[in-house]
């Protein structure tokens, strides 16, 4: 099997799996702590699909911690098939949410002067959040595109 930048079971891919992790709670972070977020539904779903974000990428952090402490290789072709699955799911709803996110931030603040009239919308921390949740996808898409490359390297 191939060692790539990424690959499951390494120290990379654990620091993958963290940033993924750390970036997706930010951006439920920045979109919680936003008041009247829950009024709009592709903020909704940010937030779900961020929440679903980090326990995929935690319960993945931990399968490395676990690879990386007792020399396991996690490089089976079951396995990473597995991983190819997960991460292409999680990374087109990160896509989708980050996306359609974007077009609200992006409607509200600059194309109908929202933010401006109604000064209690929190557009900075929309704008936030949608930021981190774009570099969570970037996260993903690299996991995915490596786990992919093993898959179909076997």
């Amino acid at each position: 099997m191939k060692k790539l930048f990424g690959s499951p079971g390494s120290t990379s891919g654990f620091l993958l799996r963290i940033g993924q992790c750390l970036f997706a709670g930010g951006s439920i972070w920045a979109m919680a702590t936003a008041l009247k977020f829950n009024i709009y539904t592709a903020y909704c779903y940010l937030v779900v699909s961020m929440g679903l974000q980090v326990l995929w990428s935690l319960g993945l952090a931990c399968l490395d911690l676990y690879a990386l402490r007792m020399k396991r290789n996690l490089q089976n072709p079951l396995l990473l098939s597995l991983f190819v699955v997960g991460d292409w799911v999680t990374a087109t709803l990160s896509l989708a949410a980050a996306s359609s996110s974007a077009g609200v931030t992006v409607l509200y603040a600059r194309d109908l002067d929202f933010c401006r009239v109604q000064a209690e919308l929190p557009c900075s921390r929309f704008q936030i959040s949608v930021a981190l949740a774009f570099v969570t996808w970037f996260l993903v898409a690299i996991s995915y595109i490596v786990m992919f490359w093993l898959v179909a390297s076997i």
